[in-house]
Order: C-alpha cells, then sequence, then structure tokens
C-alpha cells in the first residue's frame, strides 16, 4: 500500500500514516508526496527543491536542503505557534528573520585518526565523520582554515584516535578549541602555535589550556567588549543575533523610568544584557563560570548600568522575592528551558516577561506554566537561524495577570 506524506515530523522527517494507523517516519519526504512500499518516491511535491550542498546525503546535517526555504520558514513560524497554541496562548507569530547560506560563524567539527594514521575533520554523517569542503552553510573564513587544521591535527601526538574542534568567528578573529584525547605536551604546543602564526589565528586552546595565543579576544555586544572563553556560546549567526536582539528589546515596556531593572537570566557573555543596558539596569544571572566571569569583566569595564552574577538557574532559580524589583524578565534558556525558573516567575507574577527559546516543546511547557498563573502572551515570533534544519528560535512576550482590585 501507498503511503501519503501529510506533514513534517518535529525531527523534519515526513510524515504518514500506515494501513494499520501507525505513524511512519520517511526522512527526505514532503507532504503531497506519495511514497512506494519499497520507499520509492512515486511523485514530488511542488516546494520540493535540488539540495545546493552535494554532500548532503553523506553530511546528514541539513536534513531539510530538499525543502524551500519559503516553505521551511512557514513550517517554522508553524511550529512555534502550534507550541503556544497547546499552552493556551492563540495569537499570530510572524517569521521576522532566516539565516542566509555562509553566514555560520560556529561550528562543532568531529575528528577521527584511523589505523594509518590519516586524519578526517568533519560532521558526523550517516556513514561516520563526514569532510564538507563545500559546506553551504559556513563562513567562508571557518571553510578555509580546516585542510590545514586537518594537516597540523595529523601531526600531534595528543590525538590517538578521536576529538573534536569547536570553532568561533570572534570580532577579532578565529578562535579554535580543541578537545582531544591525549593531553598535548610541548611539540604539540609548538606546531599549535606555529598554525595559529601562520594563519592569523588569535587563540587555539585545548581542554588542557591554552596552546597558542597572539591577539585579544574581543566580541562586541552594543558597545560593550566581551573577552570570551575557549569555545564559547554564540547565536550562531550575526543576523540572528541581531534579530533576536531587535525582538528582545520590542519585547520590553514602552516607557521604562529612570533606574528601572530588567533581569536577564541565562544571560551567557551579555549578548542582550549590553543592548537592554541602555534603556535600564540590568541584573544578569549566568550558571556556566567561565561566561559568568567573561560577562561580569565586560560588565564592569562598560561602566556599571549590567551587574552580573554567576548562578546555577536549574539548582538556583531566582525566587519571587528576588524577582520582584524587576520591570522585566528576559530569559534565553538551554535546549530544556526553564522549568524551575518559569515556576518561580509565575508564583511572584512578575512583570512583563521575555522568552527566547529554541526548542517549541519546551516553550510549550514553560508557557503553559505561565498560562496556569493567568499570565497572557502579548507578541510572538520566530526566527529561522538554523538554516536547512529543524530548529527554530522564537521570542514570546508574556504580560502578567492583573492585580485584585
Amino acid at each position: 500500500m501507498n503511503r501519503l506524506v501529510t506533514a513534517i515530523g518535529s525531527g523534519g522527517d515526513g510524515l504518514a500514516r500506515a494501513a494499520n494507523g501507525e505513524i511512519l517516519y520517511i526522512p527526505g519526504a514532503l507532504p503531497g508526496e506519495e511514497i512506494a512500499p519499497d520507499g520509492v518516491r512515486l511523485n514530488d511535491s511542488p516546494e520540493r527543491v535540488a539540495p545546493p550542498c552535494p554532500h548532503v546525503a553523506a553530511c546528514g546535517g541539513c536534513t531539510l536542503q530538499h525543502w524551500s526555504l519559503a516553505a521551511q520558514g512557514e513550517w517554522k513560524r508553524g511550529r512555534v505557534a502550534t507550541a503556544l497554541f497547546r499552552a493556551g496562548f492563540d495569537i499570530p507569530v510572524a517569521l521576522t528573520h532566516q539565516s542566509a547560506p555562509h553566514t555560520r560563524r560556529r561550528a562543532d567539527f568531529a575528528i577521527r585518526r584511523a589505523p594509518d594514521g590519516a586524519v578526517t575533520l568533519g560532521f558526523h554523517g550517516p556513514l561516520g565523520v563526514t569532510p564538507v569542503p563545500e559546506c553551504q552553510l559556513l563562513r567562508p573564513e571557518i571553510l578555509a582554515l580546516l585542510p590545514g587544521l586537518a594537516t597540523v591535527l595529523r601531526s600531534l601526538t595528543a590525538l590517538r584516535r578521536e576529538g573534536d574542534a569547536v570553532i568561533n568567528l570572534l570580532d577579532s578573529g578565529l578562535d579554535i578549541l580543541l578537545r582531544l584525547d591525549g593531553k598535548p605536551g610541548v611539540p604539540d604546543h609548538e606546531r599549535l602555535a606555529a598554525f595559529a602564526t601562520q594563519n592569523g589565528i588569535p587563540r587555539i586552546a585545548t581542554q588542557h589550556g591554552v596552546a597558542a595565543q597572539h591577539a585579544p579576544l574581543r566580541q562586541v555586544f552594543a558597545g560593550a567588549t566581551v573577552s570570551p572563553q575557549p569555545g564559547a556560546f554564540l547565536q550562531v549567526t550575526e543576523g540572528s543575533e541581531a534579530a533576536i536582539v531587535q525582538a528582545v528589546l520590542a519585547g520590553l515596556p514602552a516607557k521604562l523610568p529612570r533606574g528601572a531593572i530588567v533581569i536577564d537570566l541565562f544571560a551567557g557573555l551579555g549578548t542582550l544584557s549590553f543592548p537592554i543596558a541602555a534603556r535600564a539596569q540590568v541584573q544578569a544571572f549566568e550558571g556556566e563560570p567561565e561566561a559568568a566571569a567573561a560577562l561580569a569583566a565586560a560588565a564592569r569595564a562598560a561602566g556599571g548600568r549590567v551587574k552580573a552574577e554567576k548562578r546555577d538557574l536549574a539548582r538556583r532559580p531566582l525566587l519571587p522575592a528576588e524577582l520582584k524589583p524587576a520591570r522585566a524578565v528576559v530569559l534565553d534558556p538551554p535546549f530544556a528551558g526553564a522549568k524551575e525558573q518559569v515556576e518561580q516567575i509565575a508564583r511572584a507574577r512578575a512583570p512583563q516577561v521575555v522568552y527566547v527559546s529554541c526548542n517549541p516543546a519546551a516553550l510549550e511547557r514553560d508557557a503553559r506554566i505561565l498560562a496556569g498563573a493567568g499570565f497572557k502572551a502579548a507578541s510572538a515570533v520566530a526566527i529561522d537561524q538554523f538554516l536547512w534544519s529543524a530548529h527554530v528560535e522564537a521570542v514570546v512576550v508574556f504580560t502578567p495577570p492583573k492585580a485584585p482590585r
């Protein structure tokens, strides 16, 4: 019996229903396409396009390259709208940004050494680690670095069988963190330092410490200069970061009195803290020690409108009394969401809440907590930061219940 694909699942697979009612997940299939029992596609959706990357099948990273960008954007917008609807909020959602090819400035590569000593540097695919010399996502500066990096990795005694490389393109240049299965000695550090010098790389580090640093590291947020730790988290494209910041600022109360406080939770390096500081005093909380230290140092240098504190918000969420001074609460939690913190926000009946989400399922759960406490959803936007993947970013503004008279 042929199977008609009717929708796309949360992971990007086509969904069809078997004769017994079972839901089938069909990779690479699109709504409206009919699939024969042997897996052959019998027709093409009008939204099907030729994947722009020749490595798409082997790499496995861009699961939606066969789908038109317009259709992907609408599907991602719908994912956010559906999550909010299931949580109890029926509001329009707009797609405000879609990342362009060759703009990704952060990537995590797998490293594998073969028995003959050869080194493969690439992404995890269905058949193992696959080099992607023509990646359609990455900034050209990162792509150009990969052949030379693979060569120097082959020369390292600290790379025995496997590792990974996190590469960030900061405002100051490329920053590389190598996590290897051995500890580098002096010869390895010398090889890495020579590679950094030859390629104008400000810093190369391993999990054991900095191997070479030739210049200060900097990332600028709204005029504040932060010195990120190796492997620091960044929004993956500059354009998507700007779209998120714009949506967050638009979600703050229109009029903030002089001295108003905005609390920024899961603040990271200050991506949102420093732009918000142009309008209010910011109390920023971050649990990752190195990020919190970098944020605090930048906050001190920026003049004091941001006060940063290290705090694990999953174990020690801010309590209602600590949230009370704020005129707005902004949170940008990790993929799992912020259940413990949102419960405290709901208990506090906190003022305006601006929630940045990278996971519709976690957004739905956390938004349901706010709905149960009487919050309303005032606005929501979707941001297609992760091109050709099933992931979607959202910024949602919640307003508190009215106090009883």
